[in-house]
């Protein structure tokens, strides 16, 4: 049987043999903490502590700024140093609470405490899963509570887990099949409790044999819960993609994963659930992955949230020599920095370091017209055409064209033998529409 995936994409070497196999080490923060409050999609989290306060480990620090918002917990006790703002990995400032370690490590009371989840109430669990601040820890940073806050539970049937880590390099999802694949099995099962016509599905891809053996194992017993194998193939950790691949259901701009009766998953965002469901355990600790020909030692690093990038690479036996580029996240969609003394966010997967910037230097030159970004687009879109028009500032075209349907994967970058930068001028152009459309919302 062939395996499952979907129309279009790329085939990047994976570059996963770098750290693979390097076990997750736990790391606790020597420095002090810097907690952005915009660490996910939507509203920033509003600070509810004050300069010389004293926090514990899992005391809400800042409270959601709205519906589609997160709270932040602390992730260490100690003092707050500041309130103010503060260089985020896009160069720009934003506001941040950062928290001096006194290495003591008091929590607040009932941190860690087992809670039975099969007593607990579907309003309870949704509530439980808000306050403990879980977003999509992917990348992407959505909280999870809204994306559990569909209109009608019955309606969904699918719960999918991506577990498929397409981006080239980056192994901290693979690690935790290997080594947690009980604490995700127990997340789906508490949110297949919030939907009762679901089943769950782990998708993973085949370049992981040994984490699906992993979760195989772990799903033994559970009738509503399987594994299916995708193909290796970027991007297929897209939400889109993912439905398309496991349900054959196609969802767009103007829809939402629960418009197809799905809800996707990290794989990372189930253990958090499980640890806030069952633990009492807030969001305040992640897996990042070190990696890249720049690195002394690549590995895999459990970390307290907040904690700045440098002592993970530090932690990680520093540079063979000064990287041409650093990237959070990977080196298709991550965002490329230009110093490593920024915060771990939720939703940092993955610190990249790279001897050589293979993208430097590059001259583009003419549409040579050979088609190749129209069949690695996964949504089908032309994207010469949308760069075209977003070079001439024709953003009615640019939307005609289906531009807002573009997820910014980079297929088409990557393809283009004019080496043209399709994606960088198709996201850009996306912004700006969007930005307008808001703009004209709120008048």
């Amino acid at each position: 049987m062939p395996l499952k995936t979907f129309k279009g994409g790329v085939h990047p070497k994976d570059r996963k043999a770098m750290s693979e196999n390097a076990r997750t080490v736990r790391l606790e923060a020597k420095g002090e903490l810097t907690y952005l409050v915009n660490q996910h999609i939507g509203a920033p989290a509003k600070p509810v502590v004050s300069v010389g306060d004293r926090v514990l480990v899992g005391q809400t620090i800042a409270e959601a700024g709205g519906f589609v918002s997160a709270p932040v917990s602390a992730s260490v006790s100690g003092t707050v140093k500041s309130v103010g703002m503060r260089m985020t990995q896009s160069g720009d400032e934003a506001f941040a609470i950062v928290v001096e370690n006194d290495n003591e490590y008091e929590a607040v009371s009932g941190f860690g405490e087992y809670r039975d989840y099969t007593a607990l109430s579907k309003e309870e669990i949704r509530e439980i899963i808000r306050a403990a601040g879980i977003v999509g820890m992917g990348g992407a940073g959505f909280p999870t509570s809204v994306k559990l806050a569909v209109k009608d539970d019955s309606a969904i049937d699918h719960i999918i887990c991506n577990g498929a880590e397409c981006e080239p390099y980056i192994t901290c999802d693979y690690r935790l099949m290997l080594e947690k694949p009980d604490d995700a099995v127990t997340g789906m099962k508490i949110l297949l409790r919030l939907f009762e016509n679901a089943v769950g599905v782990f998708g993973i891809e085949n370049n992981k044999p040994h984490g699906i053996e992993s979760l195989r194992k772990a799903c033994e017993g559970s009738e509503k819960i399987s594994v299916v194998p995708l193909l290796k193939k970027y991007p297929q950790g897209g939400e889109r993609m993912l439905i398309r691949a496991i349900t054959g259901r196609k969802i767009n701009s103007k829809k939402l994963p629960a418009d197809a009766g799905c809800v996707v998953v990290n794989y990372a965002t189930l253990i958090a659930i499980a640890d806030a469901v069952t633990k009492n355990i807030p969001l305040i600790r992640r897996v990042v992955t070190v990696t890249g020909d720049a690195v002394n030692t690549p590995s895999n690093f459990d970390i307290p949230i907040g904690i700045a990038a440098q002592e993970l690479i530090d932690a990680a036996g520093g540079f063979k020599a000064d990287p041409e580029k650093i990237i959070f996240g990977g080196p298709m969609m991550g965002a490329a920095v230009y110093t490593a003394d920024i915060p771990v966010t939720k939703s940092t997967s993955c610190i990249l370091a790279l001897l050589h910037d293979e993208t430097a230097g590059l001259n583009p030159t003419e549409c040579i017209r050979c088609g190749k970004c129209l069949y690695a687009c996964p949504e089908h879109l032309m994207p010469i055409r949308l760069k075209n028009a977003a070079d001439r500032r024709d953003y009615a075209e640019f939307e005609a064209s289906h531009g807002l349907e573009c997820i910014g994967c980079g297929c088409c970058t990557y393809v283009c033998p004019a080496k043209r930068r399709l994606s960088q001028t198709i996201t850009m152009a996306k912004r700006y529409v969007l930005a307008e459309k808001k703009k004209g919302a709120a008048k």
